[in-house]
Order: C-alpha cells, then structure tokens, then sequence
C-alpha cells in the first residue's frame, strides 16, 4: 500500500484528484473566494536528521510532478527539528493551495508564493480562478509588500497592523501616512465557516 501511494504521489494522482475536487466545488458555487493564509509547524520525526542532502544519490531520489527543496522541508527552530505547512483556505474550509517550508522560515514571506499557487480550473472552457476577492490573515503578514500584491491584483485585505507599527506611524504624524483600512467585525469571522458578513444582504435560501 506505501509503494502505491508514493507511487500515486509521485505521478500525480492524488494532486490530480485534489485538483477535479476543486473545480467540481467551484462549478457548483461551493468555494467562497474569501481566502485565510496561516501557517501551522509540524515536529520533524528524529529520524528526520539522517535525510540525504545528495538527492541523486538517494535509492530513490525525490521527482514526480513536484520539485523536493534541497533542505526538504525540514529545518531547525526552538522546537527541533521542524517543517513548517502554509496554506490557503477557502471559507468553506476547502484547501485552495498549499506550500512546505523548513520550520524557521517566516510566515510573510511565504504569503505571495502561496497565492500564486492558487489555481482551480474550470469543467469548461476558460483559465483556472487564481484570484480571491478578499485575503484575510493574521498580523504576522503584514507587510508594505504583501499590501501591495494585493492592491496589484485587486485583492480586499484584512490584515490587523502590529502594535508597534501602529505607534511608529503615530510618532511621524502626517509623515507616518494613512494607516491601512482593517475591517474588524470581518476578521472576527476569519475561523468560522461560511462566515458571511452581517453588512451585507443574504443571498438566496
């Protein structure tokens, strides 16, 4: 059973499948395009710390349709040993994307390969939906470059501002420029599923 499942994994098959799931959910109006980015670490099993570091010379070296990080996604941060998942969920809770990191890498930086990794094709003809209407995440993502891929692309944001960028603008007064718009009553919904604002009208029943 391991031998066929890596073997699906290393043809396609199971992103495949992910892929039908998504655009089958979107054809039928099941995906909402409000979209969550979080990032969630996972402890690297010890025997994790022997993985070859020459992939070539491994009896089977990492391939398939994806490309394995030199470091494989494992890295050492204060808890060991660690891999770090990024990912992107629609407000249904349907995975939109997904991206492996080392354990110590940031949490922003990894924000605009995530959304670039959104793609769900259409049953018919036209190009994959890769654009969400809004992008909700937490304050570890904010960023004048992560702002700014979203107004390039159109994109809504709710991102909360840390507290000592807050006091930073404040000091530079009419320097410090207009802060970011933040939509409280909208964040407060960013866990709940098929979270729908209260501002706006009900669709149909």
């Amino acid at each position: 059973m391991c031998d066929l499942f890596r073997c699906w994994q290393r043809d396609g098959t199971w992103a495949g499948i992910v892929t039908r799931l998504q655009a089958e959910a979107d054809a039928k109006g099941l995906i909402t395009w409000d979209v969550n980015v979080d990032s969630t670490v996972c402890r690297a099993h010890q025997h994790a710390a022997g993985a070859s570091k020459k992939g070539d010379l491994r009896k089977e070296p990492p391939g398939g349709i994806a490309v394995e990080p030199a470091d494989h996604g494992i890295g050492r941060s204060r808890g060991g040993l660690t891999t770090k998942v990024h990912l992107a969920v629609e407000q249904g809770q349907k995975p939109l994307s997904v991206l492996i990191t080392a354990g110590q890498r940031g949490d922003s930086p990894q924000f605009e390969p995530v959304l670039d990794a959104i793609g769900v094709p259409r049953l018919g003809r036209g190009r994959p939906r890769r654009r969400p209407d809004r992008v909700r995440a937490d304050k570890a993502y904010d960023s004048r470059r992560n702002r700014a891929c979203l107004r390039r692309r159109g994109i809504k944001a709710t991102i909360p501002v840390p507290a000592d960028r807050v006091r930073n603008r404040q000091k530079l007064g009419s320097r410090g420029g207009r802060p970011p718009k933040f939509d409280r009553t909208d964040y407060r919904g960013r866990h709940m599923k098929h979270h729908r604002d209260p501002r706006r009208p009900a669709g149909p029943a």
